[in-house]
């Protein structure tokens, strides 16, 4: 009942929007999706949503987990946590226990570091210019 086959399918993406496609509404989801298309509206999921590379979402994201390479403009929410790979560009607020920034990352936006359930620890505000300068950092009141 709970053997290879379980975790496995936890691991497959589960649902594709593929480049050149663009897609406009509400994407309702349990497993895994990748967006490496165009995606403009609400992303609701328990699950993991993965941005590639040319992958473009504008809206509100609420999401498990979510893996960024791609560009996300708005608000980005992740109950366990939230991963921006290079290239990745995202303007807005990213609201999640666990932020992981790599090198190369493009981040315009506020960051709300969130406890496990939910409730709110500290706000930081970061603004990059390019990837070679070094984050403005500032510590806002919780």
């Amino acid at each position: 009942m709970f053997g290879k086959d379980d975790k496995k399918k936890q691991s497959q993406v589960m649902g594709f929007i593929g480049k050149g496609m663009s897609i406009e509404g509400r994407l309702i989801f349990e497993d895994t999706v990748r967006i490496d298309g165009n995606f403009k509206g609400d992303i609701s999921t328990p699950g993991t949503l993965i941005v590639g590379e040319g992958g473009y979402i504008e809206g509100r994201i609420k999401a498990g987990r979510a893996l960024v390479t791609g560009e996300i403009r708005g608000t980005l929410e992740a109950a366990t946590r939230v991963e921006l790979k290079s290239p990745c560009r995202l303007f807005g607020e990213i609201r999640t226990p666990n932020l992981i920034i790599g090198e190369g990352v493009i981040f315009d936006g506020n960051c709300v570091m969130m406890n496990r359930d939910r409730s709110q620890t500290e706000s930081m505000s970061y603004t990059t210019i390019s990837s070679d300068e070094t984050p403005i950092q500032q510590k806002l009141p919780v």
